[in-house]
This record gives C-alpha cells, structure tokens and sequence, in this order.
C-alpha cells in the first residue's frame, strides 16, 4: 500500500500519536518511576544500594542498548506486531517480580524482561509516528514521548498508594495487569507501509507463482467445479499459503524441485552469501556514519548526560530521606514532579526546534548545561523544597529526549535515520545503565551523596562542552541546520522511517 500525501500530518495520524502516547504510557510508567520501588526493595532484601540499584539502572538501559535489534524487528515485522508481543513482555515481567526472592532474580525480572519491552514500545510508536508526519514530526514526537513522563507522573502516586494498600508484590501484579492494555494500543497502529517481511513473502509469492503457471499441474490439482479457472484458483489459494511461509519453507520448496542434492547446496550457500552481503552493508554504513564529527559528538554527549542525569530519578527520595527531609514529605513524590517537568519540557523543546530560526543542535546543548547545573546544586540543597525546585529544572531540560530523533535526521538524513538513531541509543542505554550503580557505590564508600552528584553534574557539562565544540560553525559541516530534509516514501516499501 503506497501512502498519499493526505494522510501525513493529520487524518489517521493524530490517532496513531494518541496510540503511541498511551503506550508509552503503560509501559513506562513504571520503570520512570522506580524511585518510589527503590527504597522498598532495599528494606525488603537488604542489600547495598549499589547492587540494588543494578535494577533501575537495567530497566532503562537494556531497552536503548538493544535498541539496533529492536529497530530491526520494527522495520521487518512492523509497529502492530512488535508492540503486541512487547505488551507480553513488560506484564509477564511486572509480574514476575513480584515473586522474586531476591534482588538477582529482580534484576532478570524486572530489569532485562520489562527493559526489552519497553525498547520495543519506544522503537515501534516513534517508527510508526515518523511514518505518519513530516512537516508536524517534532510535535508529534513531542506529544508521543511525553507518555514515559506523564506515565510517571501518575504511577509514582499510583505505586505508592499500592503499596500501602496491597504491599510490594500486590502492586506488581496489579500495574503488571493494567501493562496488558498495550495490546490494545497495538491495535490501532495500522501500518502506513507493509513490512520487510511481507515484502519477501511477497516477492517470494510472485517468483513461485511464476514457476508454477510454467509446470504441469498434478492430476489431483486439476480436479474444479465447473465454471472455474484452474490458474486463477490455484493462484489465489498460493497467495493465502505463501503469505504466511517463512524463509526457510520456501527454500526447502524450491530445493525439492531441484532434481539432484548438489543444486540444492549450492541454492543455500548462495543465499547464505547474499545475507553476509547484506550484513556486511549494514556494518560499513554504521561505520560510515560514525565517520561524521557530528555524529560523534552527539553520540558522546547522549552517553555523559544519560550518566548524569538519570540517576536523579532512582535516588532522589533517597536523598531526601538520607537528609531527614521524610517528615516534610508532601502527597506528590519528588518523581512525579520531575516526571510532569519532563512532560512540558518534551513538549516545549518539541515545538521550539520546529521553528525553522533555532538551531536544534544548540537548543541541545543548552539543555544540558542548564541540566548540569541543576545537578551540581543538589548537594548543597537542605530544604524539601529546594529538592522540589531542582527535580523541576532537571526534569524540565531532560526534556531534551523528544529533540534525538529530530537532530539525528539533520546530521545524517532520514535514509540512515534507523542504523544513527539506534547508535546513539545503545549510548544513551550504556550511560543510563552505569549511572545509577555507580551513584549508589559513591554513597557506599562515602555514606553520603554530596560527591556522587557532584560526579553526576560534572559528566553533563563534560558532555555539553564537548557537543559545544566539535558542533562549531568553524568546522564546516557537510549538513546545514537550515536544511530540512524531506521524507521520501517509495512505492515498494523498501526504505522505512525508523527510530529506535
């Protein structure tokens, strides 16, 4: 199906974004909230908060490191498909922790199990919400991401009233069982384009069709009512069959027909050598992209400020019970502030770097030394409401992540758009994933958080500096901010929007 000029930027779209916005949602409300989890499961397993923070730390960042494979299964299988299965993933892993009988097991269970997940919900709405707007991208994707914040916002309140009315492990299998609902989101996801898989059904239908009207038909196939078409029905019932044949079927199709087992070798080593071609391209244009300065700036600055900024979300209620602040406590949680500052900062940014006079790439970076800054002043913060202030700048600024995908595809063009976004995934993921734990083995070795933000803040501005710098006009850039590059969209399908 070719898509039309009418349906971009509106019409079937601003469902699709309501979908995704959802989605996001239910399968992220819980891991951006895993602050408020946090100081339970350390009171339940009495473990360190390094170790214990392995599980905050996994649940975000396994998703982004895996981001590649992730896209890869959203462009060959599509939205629809990928957001069911991970519907299964983020419930089955919800409430499985709530069984778990130590932090290890939690780690597997809610860290890897739901983490996957969650890469899969992030990888198939943002694929299919950039399929469906072109000129409208940066606020559909704005409207989209902000699901993980209001998500958190809602479930910090909702995790802790669970918890208090039904314990730990009632409250997993609850939110575990309303995480089901994204298959209901998946649902309205109808593909604007087929699929990658289809599409080798489908050129495999035609070539064995093709076969086929050249054969002699066997007699018991010949045996039709009267009034039909032989080739057309046989047609028709090949298409039903074929479409739903994977590759390996059709190639011991194909080998019985080849009278003799040494054409049926030479059949599978020369599809085995056409798919280490296509490997291999895949590889070199990685390698190519990581060519370009720009590229590498972001990539490293993606990295710094995950390492900084995410640990915020898993100890800041820490902090403030560490500091005697518990008795000043108000009914919001400090996670839910910073998740609703998140939201408007998304949404904000979002709208801001489609203004064609800003310069997206330095809207970025601005964002991350003002991000630092809030870092750097927590420690020397005594009040509960200077917590309150400060969760609601850094929220605010890590915003920044509606605007990845957006300056991705001005550094290296919508064609390369999946094989950047999911690079600059996997670094994010890294940094996200080490933040946490090495926070909590600051506190271990030092009993106090002072100089594991101070670490944290230091990161970001490391990073904001470096994306400064090499995003300099003086380095002539091949890519010019004010160029706008357009979505190109090819009757065969063969080239997909996807972010991961």
């Amino acid at each position: 199906m070719s898509p039309s000029t009418e349906v971009l930027d509106g019409g079937w779209g601003w469902v699709i974004v309501v979908a995704s916005f959802m989605a996001q949602l239910l399968a992220y409300g819980s891991p951006q909230s895993v602050g408020v989890l946090y100081p339970e499961w350390l009171h339940a397993f009495q473990e360190g908060k390094g170790m214990t923070a392995w599980v905050g730390s996994l649940v975000a960042g396994v998703g982004l490191i895996a981001s590649p494979v992730c896209s890869v299964c959203v462009d060959n299988f599509g939205a629809r498909p990928v957001t069911i299965f991970s519907g299964v993933m983020v419930a089955g892993g919800l409430m499985l922790s709530a069984f778990a009988p130590n932090v290890q097991f939690l780690i597997f269970s809610y860290g890897i199990v739901v983490g996957l997940g969650c890469g899969l919900v992030y990888a198939a709405t943002l694929t299919i919400t950039c399929q469906y707007f072109d000129k409208r991208r940066g606020l559909a994707l704005g409207i989209v991401t902000t699901g993980t914040s209001v998500g958190a916002f809602i479930y910090a309140s909702a995790q802790n009233e669970l918890i208090v009315l039904f314990g730990l492990d009632g409250c997993l299998l609850i939110i575990g069982a309303v995480a089901l609902n994204l298959m209901v989101c998946a649902g309205f996801m109808r593909p604007l384009n087929m699929p990658g898989y289809y599409l080798k059904q489908k050129a495999a239908l035609e070539r064995n069709t093709e076969e086929q009207l050249f054969e002699k038909p066997p007699l018991d196939d010949l045996k039709i009512t009267a009034g039909s078409t032989p080739t057309t029905t046989e047609k028709t019932l090949t298409v039903k069959e074929l479409l739903i044949t994977v590759d390996s079927k059709d190639l011991a199709i194909q080998s019985e027909k080849k009278k003799g087992g040494l054409l049926a070798g030479l059949t599978i080593m020369k599809v085995i050598k056409k798919k280490q071609q296509a490997y291999c391209k895949y590889m070199h244009s990685m390698y190519e992209i990581l060519q370009d300065q720009a590229m590498v700036s972001f990539c490293i600055a993606i990295f710094l400020f995950s390492l900084g900024a995410f640990p915020p979300v898993l100890f800041i209620e820490d902090v403030a019970q560490t500091q005697g602040l518990i008795e000043e406590v108000s009914v919001i949680p400090l996670v839910s502030i910073g998740a609703i500052a998140t939201c408007v900062g998304k949404l904000a940014l979002g709208t801001l770097v489609d203004i064609r006079w800003i310069n997206g790439m330095y809207l970025y970076g601005f964002t991350m030394f003002a991000g630092g800054l809030a870092l750097l002043c927590i420690p020397s913060t005594k009040s509960y409401l200077g917590l309150q202030i400060l969760s609601a700048v850094l929220g605010f600024f890590s915003g920044n992540w509606s605007l990845t995908s957006y300056i991705t595809t001005k550094i290296v063009g919508l064609d390369r758009l999946t094989q950047a976004h999911g690079i600059l995934m996997f670094f994010g993921g890294f940094g996200i994933m080490l933040g946490p734990p090495v926070v909590g083995w600051f506190f271990d070795w030092t009993q106090s958080y002072d100089l594991a933000f101070y670490f944290s803040g230091g990161c970001v501005e490391l990073g904001a500096f470096i994306f400064f710098l090499l995003n300099l006009p003086c380095w002539n850039r091949k890519h010019s901010e004010n160029d706008r590059p357009d979505v190109h969209y090819t009757s065969n399908c063969e080239k997909v929007a996807s972010v991961a």
